[in-house]
């Protein structure tokens, strides 16, 4: 992970005239929240599909069903991309703290920021699986917006291999290094 010093480096290195919006990518427990909460802490407005679910509809499986978590997500997301589209508008800068799991998503979301004046920076957190589990295993004891459901193991295996590595696509990879 970036220590502080490394993060105000890659911050500086922003043009201060564009806004800057970083699209955080990586598997369930990769450091993505993390990574997104440091920047948030510099002035950047993070934007977060489970925190906004849990803002606005409550707790997973407890304030809401299960089955309507999907659905969920996708009008979270919309509202979210309406707001980064008026954050870029007044030329703030954003971390998207989305996986980004998919190049078409990626694609699109560079395509929406280029087009509202902004800059992205594609930021790939590489994690082994190994790691994956012993942090979602402790992440699973905390009961926030961000650790809404444990990610079992039947869930983490679907997340890999559905997962589409960038390459190739402007990405900043950052390998955690246990």
């Amino acid at each position: 992970m970036l220590e502080n010093l490394e993060i105000d480096d890659f911050i500086n290195q922003a043009d201060v005239s564009i806004p800057l919006a970083v699209m955080m990518c990586g598997v369930a427990g990769s450091g993505k929240t993390t990574f997104a909460q440091r920047l948030e802490q510099r002035g950047f407005v993070r934007l977060s599909i489970d925190e906004e679910i849990w803002a606005t509809n409550g707790r997973y499986g407890i304030d809401y069903p299960i089955e309507v978590y999907e659905q969920l997500k996708v009008e979270a997301e919309l509202k979210l991309c309406n707001e980064l589209v008026n954050l870029l508008n007044e030329k703030r800068n954003v971390v998207i703290d989305f996986s980004f799991w998919q190049r078409k998503r990626r694609n699109q979301y560079k395509k929406l920021i280029e087009d509202g004046g902004g800059e992205w920076k594609l930021i790939y957190l590489k994690v082994h699986p190994n790691d994956l589990r012993e942090r979602l295993r402790i992440r699973s004891q905390r009961f926030d917006a961000n650790a809404a459901f444990t990610i079992t193991e039947e869930i983490l295996s679907s997340f890999l291999n559905g997962f589409e590595v960038p390459s190739g696509e402007g990405e900043i990879i950052i390998e955690a290094k246990e």
